[in-house]
Formats: structure tokens, C-alpha cells, sequence
């Protein structure tokens, strides 16, 4: 049998090493089934993001919520039944904003009017994160796709696979390697917290129970915990009350989420230990001198983030809605 010749100037090893689902992944892979895919998606996103701009940060956190539990597969997406509690309804995923689901929601009913049944809600998140990334300034990245939708969605697979506020360095880096992320890889993702808020429970003990001596954080400094304590005053009452994770550009994507660090305006503690610990700092310390450096370590985290865990072939489906498997899983 003759092989094509530009076969013999891959190297073997290199074929070996993509994974047979992802090697499934196209940029073209809607060309010709929905060409209109990314224009009709475009208009979506930019739609929400200018009567709701906290758009761009709410489906970020949403694909990152959806990746890291399985892969990118949407079943973060999927609603419970009274046969399945979902991811959706883990307590981490409880806070997730109504804003991301809705503009998935809304690509999904416009692309089904266009090209029905032919495009998964996982790709059009992972399409609908890129983009609303570049609208606040953030790197475009290349988006491969060719993704299914998962057939499970599971509340129990959810802990242990999200990093919460106060889990410890050491505990975030085993997370993400066993995901196959480095060090840096992890450092650059965390710089999606430049845009977004969080709610004051997630930091409180920061303030008013640090330790029993030191009852605020000593990492924080001194104005900028003196001004979230007056933010979140009442935050047990309004378990809504929040803040900017980037208190100085916060609805622009660069890069002084890094730079607050250096400042002691890191908002989580999860933050914060980006410089304390040794494997992190350095790559912490080079992005908030280069954003440059920045976006492109982020940008090539984003694209291998999304190709994490998908599902090809008889492996998933391809949705009619977001929120429902096409058939009852009991």
C-alpha cells in the first residue's frame, strides 16, 4: 500500500502523541454543515456582552467550570431531573451566573434556526468563551472543533476537580497536573480573575477571621482590606454583596490581575498565593511585567484547556437544548 509522502516528514512520534478525539478537532470542522457557525455566534456574544458586560467574565468562569469536571463537553449545562442531580447543582457551581447560561442558551436557539441538530453546545461554549474573551481585550485564540456533548452530568464528579478559594498551592498545582497543566500553565489561567468579582463569603474570613490574633489577612494591604470590609459589611445577611477580582481595570482583560498582586490587592487567598509559593512566583511576577508574555501563555493554555477530556463520535451527542440530554437518563 503507498502512503502519501508528506506522511514521512511527520515524525512518528509526534502522531503517536495527539490523541486519536482530539486529532478528530478541526477549525474548519462546521465549513461546509454551518458555515454561518462563528458570525452567528459573534453577533450573540457581542449582543449580550453590551447589555450585560458582566457577560465575558461569567462564560469564562463557566468553561472553566465545564473543563475541569470531565472535559468540555457542556455538562456543566445540563439541568436536574428527578432522576439526576447535575454538575450544576454542586454547591461550587451554585454561584455560576445566570448571564453565561443565557447567552449559550440564546447562540444555540439562533444556530439551530440555521444549521439544526448539526452543532454541540460544547463547541459553542468553547466559541462563545474566545470571543467574549477578545471583546474585553483579552488575546483570539484558535478554537478547534468538532466536540460532542456529554451523555453524563453528575453532582458527585464535581468535588475535588475546582479550586475554591482557600484550597492550598499545593493542592491547586496536584489538581491541575493531574489534568497534564504545569505550574505555569495553572499561573496563566488564573489570570482569567482580571475580569469578574467574587462574593464576599468566598474571602470574608480573610477580613474578620484570619486567625485568632491577626483577625484580617496581612497579605492584603491595609486600605484595601479597611475598603472590602465596607463593601462587605453585611454580607451575611446579603450573601449577594461582591467584589471586583481586579479592583483597578476590572471589566478590561490585561494584565494587572498580576500586577494588584504585587500591590497586596490580591482578592482570594488562592490569589494571593501566587507569590508566596516559590513554583509560582516567578511566572506571577514575569506577567505582571509583560502582558505580552501573559496573553500568549494564555492564550495557549486556553486552547489546550479546551481540548481537555472532549468527547468524539459514539462518545457524546450533539444536543437539541443545552439543558437536556436528547434522551431521559435514569
Amino acid at each position: 500500500m503507498a502512503f502519501p509522502s508528506f506522511l514521512f516528514l511527520i515524525p512518528l512520534f509526534l502522531l503517536l502523541s495527539i490523541p486519536f478525539s482530539e486529532s478528530k478537532l478541526s477549525t474548519d470542522y462546521y465549513k461546509n454543515s454551518c458555515p454561518n457557525l462563528e458570525s452567528i455566534i459573534r453577533e450573540t456574544v457581542t449582543n449580550k456582552q453590551i447589555s450585560n458586560p458582566t457577560t465575558a467574565a461569567a462564560t469564562l468562569r463557566l468553561f472553566f467550570h465545564d473543563c475541569m469536571v470531565g472535559g468540555c463537553d457542556a455538562s456543566v449545562l445540563i439541568s436536574s431531573n428527578s432522576f439526576n442531580k447535575a454538575e450544576r447543582d454542586a454547591d461550587i457551581n451554585l454561584s455560576l451566573p445566570g448571564d453565561a447560561f443565557d447567552v449559550i442558551v440564546r447562540a444555540k436557539t439562533a444556530i439551530e434556526l440555521s444549521c439544526p441538530g448539526i452543532v454541540s453546545c460544547a463547541d459553542i461554549l468553547a466559541l462563545a468563551t474566545r470571543n467574549v474573551i477578545n471583546m474585553v481585550g483579552g488575546p483570539f485564540y484558535a478554537v478547534r472543533l468538532g466536540r460532542k456533548d456529554s451523555l453524563l452530568s453528575t453532582i458527585s464528579s464535581v468535588e475535588g476537580n475546582l479550586p475554591r478559594a482557600n484550597t492550598t498551592m499545593d493542592e491547586i498545582i496536584r489538581m491541575f497536573e493531574s489534568k497534564k497543566f504545569t505550574v505555569q500553565e495553572m499561573v496563566a489561567l488564573n489570570g482569567a480573575h482580571t475580569i469578574g468579582f467574587s462574593h464576599c463569603k468566598e474571602f470574608a474570613y480573610r477580613l474578620y477571621n484570619y486567625k485568632k490574633n491577626t483577625p484580617t489577612d496581612p497579605g492584603y494591604h491595609p486600605k484595601y482590606a479597611a475598603a472590602l470590609k465596607k463593601v462587605c459589611e453585611n454580607y451575611t445577611k446579603d450573601t449577594a454583596m461582591s467584589a471586583f477580582n481586579d479592583a483597578m481595570t476590572p471589566s478590561k482583560f490585561d494584565n494587572m490581575y498580576y500586577q494588584n498582586l504585587l500591590r497586596g490587592l490580591g482578592l482570594l487567598e488562592s490569589d494571593n498565593a501566587l507569590l508566596k509559593d516559590p513554583r509560582t512566583r516567578p511566572f506571577a511576577q514575569l506577567y505582571a511585567t509583560n502582558q505580552t508574555a501573559f496573553f500568549n501563555d494564555f492564550a495557549r493554555a486556553m486552547e489546550k484547556l479546551s481540548r481537555y477530556g472532549i468527547k468524539t463520535g459514539r462518545k457524546g451527542e450533539v444536543r437539541r437544548k443545552c439543558d437536556a440530554f436528547n434522551s431521559i437518563q435514569t
